[in-house]
């Protein structure tokens, strides 16, 4: 039976334990011009100190307009490189490994002046009215992913994760809700698609491509697992290695659809996307508990567990995790003290 703190190999990506930080925003930019700073640098390298296996760096975006707020990161221009070079030496210097979350926010930009969309269709009345992306303008945002892609090698990430979840620019344009386009890309999966293979072009070949993915949305008449299913296959045929499990965040949730906000309530959608793509999978939702996360690998429901909110409250959590669960973890010297 696999446990929480076996090691877990995927193409040439090797990670001493299954413990995943989560991606979550840290709204820390102070220049405003998308690069980490030293927030950032504590933030993630506290986490490699920590034992968590795989780090993966929150929403990072791909122009400056296509983040959620001015104080979000980017990876728009080459002159970011170094502040991420800097957190991923350091990360790799604890014996830790980490991934860049990529993405653009769409029309849940919030201080953009026009946000931008698959179709001119507000996220609700508190946001601002987006315009429809033209043809060629989606051209170009595919290029502008492959560049950002680029630019995530040329920092030392150990893998990258395409955003094709909570409402953000890919899932707009996978989602029936928020696609009502008439071109090309009325077809729901072919941006995302398109990306994908951007991405992978600058990718060496043993780095793996993740994806998290609305498995499911829960706004009213939004698509179902089953659609969330065919979604993941046709981005897995384009090219992801492995999928981060999610759902929702799409618009107003609608309590029949919703399945509330237990220990493991997302469980249910790592497991079936699991068993119908065959690929390695990464499950979140509530999941802290050290148990239950173990439970998630020892019952095959995924591959990886994803430490969210818990993870913010305590950098250790992975420390603290193997030590409840009885199970092996290398405590730094510095802190083994603690633990006599």
């Amino acid at each position: 039976m696999q446990q929480l703190f076996d090691p877990f190999q995927i193409k040439d990506l090797t990670l001493k334990n299954r413990v995943v930080m989560a991606p979550m925003c840290q709204y820390s930019v102070d220049k405003q011009d998308g690069t980490p700073n030293d927030w950032h640098y504590t933030h993630y390298v506290s986490r490699a100190v920590g034992e968590t296996g795989l780090i993966i760096v929150e929403m990072t975006n791909v122009e400056p307009d296509g983040r959620i707020t001015n104080q979000c990161l980017g990876l728009w221009s080459d002159e970011q490189i170094p502040a991420y070079r800097k957190i991923t030496e350091a990360v790799h210097k604890h014996g830790g490994k980490i991934a860049i979350q990529i993405a653009h926010a769409g029309r849940k930009a919030e201080d953009a002046d026009t946000p931008v969309a698959p179709s001119a269709i507000a996220y609700d009345e508190n946001y601002k009215q987006p315009r429809a992306l033209t043809t060629e303008e989606v051209k170009a945002m595919v290029e502008k992913f492959r560049q950002a892609a680029r630019r995530a090698v040329a920092a030392g990430f150990d893998a990258i994760e395409l955003h094709g979840a909570h409402g953000y620019l890919i899932h707009q344009f996978h989602s029936p809700v928020t696609n009502k386009r008439e071109d090309e890309y009325k077809e729901y999966t072919r941006f995302g698609q398109e990306v994908i293979e951007a991405v992978k072009s600058e990718m060496p070949e043993g780095m793996p491509l993740l994806m998290r993915i609305s498995a499911t949305e829960f706004v009213e008449d939004g698509y179902t697992l089953e659609d969330g299913i065919e979604k993941a296959q046709a981005y897995q045929q384009a090219g992801v290695d492995m999928f981060h499990i999610s759902a929702g965040g799409e618009g107003a949730i609608a309590p029949a659809r919703h399945p509330g906000n237990h220990q493991g309530y997302m469980l249910p959608f790592a497991r079936a996307m699991r068993k119908a793509l065959y690929v390695p999978t990464i499950a979140v939702g509530s999941l802290e508990d050290p148990a239950l996360a173990n439970s998630v690998i020892g019952n095959d429901e995924a591959d990886l567990v994803a430490i969210g909110r818990g993870m913010l409250r305590d950098p250790y959590w992975a420390i603290h995790a193997a030590r409840q669960l009885e199970q092996a973890i290398d405590i730094p010297t510095q802190y083994q003290r603690g633990f006599a």
